[in-house]
């Protein structure tokens, strides 16, 4: 039976509706075989924008090797997809561009459109996959691509590439270069009301020396000092990290973790008088702030999806508070250190994971432009959620306004 949502000739469903059904509990075997049917059937358009569904599909049921090896083979045969604005007329068409990837490569843009009047436009760039000659005319480009070790030679050319651009630019390619864990620790840790530990990457033979103490961790870290955060280069939501409380928990760590490069950074004990913590996801929109998320737990290492928000009335009680008294609280408190970030890195859409010391300084564990901002969560659990979301996708809407009318002028 075919899928009700699927049209007769397939047209791209993108990333965000997709990872919205999978976090609705919806099936997605019976759509994923649909697809891969009607790919097989239809015109090589509508076939690459079936089977590029359906390797998201595949990266969210787990099969993350074959997902990206489907992606590799369609983005070879056609690198430029379309989501039509979500209200029907178009006011803003929206280019982005994009690196082949799993879904954490790119910023998740769909997301941020939701019920909005804009055409996006995704053009896939890469070595193996280079800028045509001729894209679609729109009125405002977004580099949309996460900084990685994988990524930084794409987006220092498109850096230069980009300088002259035909139309507006949003977030630069070349600063985005600088988001990595180590260069933004250089950028950042010293402005006023930020506290960011030095973070430095080091090769696994050097943690096995630290481990048997063979060298001090002081060679390599000049603030280190025990608790360690360590982490591989090139993992997200906590993969791999882990906290080290000294050198004798090296060797059990590195039997189980895989990887030859590592960050290491010193662990700041951010509790609060309660015992609990608590993290801060907030998104800079042209330098202003906006609340994402808000998770509280017992334990350090807080991700939204292990913090027991939904479980926890009176931490979903918090998390409502937080956000409706963000602008003139927490905003507020950090609105030095805040302006001083987006100042910085000179980057129009950015997102910062943070908390506060004990002492009341912005503490940023981790600053991207990649990380998803969402709608996902059941309203009935987060009534609190959907209003705020409003706020940050209007901003964002507000945001493209802003560029697109530069072009007008």
């Amino acid at each position: 039976m075919d899928h009700p949502d699927l049209p007769a000739c397939h047209a791209f469903i993108g990333p965000a509706a997709l990872m919205k059904m999978a976090c609705a509990g919806t099936n997605l075997t019976p759509l994923g075989e649909e697809l891969l049917s009607r790919a097989s059937a239809g015109p090589a358009a509508s076939s690459a924008d079936a089977l590029l569904d359906l390797s998201t599909i595949l990266q969210l049921s787990g099969n993350r090797e074959i997902a990206l090896s489907v992606q590799n083979e369609v983005l070879r045969l056609k690198q430029l997809y379309h989501l039509p604005a979500p209200r029907g007329t178009a006011s803003i068409r929206l280019l982005a561009l994009m690196t082949p990837g799993d879904l954490m490569t790119n910023m998740p843009l769909d997301f941020l459109l939701e019920d909005s009047d804009i055409a996006l436009d995704i053009l896939y760039v890469a070595p193996h996959l280079p800028f045509p000659d001729t894209v679609p005319d729109h009125d405002v480009l977004l580099v949309a691509i996460g900084e990685s070790d994988q990524t930084c030679p794409l987006l220092e050319q498109l850096g230069v590439m980009l300088k002259h651009w035909h139309r507006p630019v949003l977030n630069q390619a070349d600063r985005i270069t600088w988001l990595s864990r180590d260069r933004i620790f250089t950028l950042l840790s010293e402005l006023p009301g930020v506290v960011m530990p030095a973070t430095v990457r080091v090769a696994r033979a050097i943690l096995e020396d630290i481990g048997n103490n063979s060298v001090p961790v002081q060679n390599y870290l000049s603030d280190a000092a025990f608790p360690l955060i360590v982490r591989p280069v090139g993992s997200h939501a906590g993969h791999g990290l882990e906290r080290i409380d000294g050198p004798a928990d090296l060797p059990g760590y590195l039997n189980n973790i895989p990887g030859e490069m590592f960050y290491i950074s010193r662990f700041i004990d951010y509790s609060d008088p309660d015992g609990q913590f608590r993290k801060y996801r907030v998104v800079l929109i042209e330098g202003k702030p906006y609340a994402a998320h808000m998770g509280v737990s017992s334990h350090w290492m807080i991700h939204y999806v292990n913090a027991g928000m939904s479980e926890s009335a009176a931490k979903r009680a918090e998390e409502a508070h937080f956000m409706a008294e963000f602008d003139t609280t927490f905003a507020q408190r950090h609105a030095t250190a805040l302006q001083a970030i987006h100042q910085r890195t000179q980057l129009d859409y950015l997102v910062l994971d943070c908390a506060e010391t004990q002492d009341g300084k912005l503490l940023l564990f981790e600053v991207d432009n990649s990380a998803v901002v969402h709608t996902m969560d059941p309203a009935d659990l987060y009534p609190y959620k959907q209003p705020q979301m409003r706020k940050v996708f209007d901003a964002f809407r507000d945001l493209l306004v802003h560029a697109s009318a530069q072009s007008l002028a």
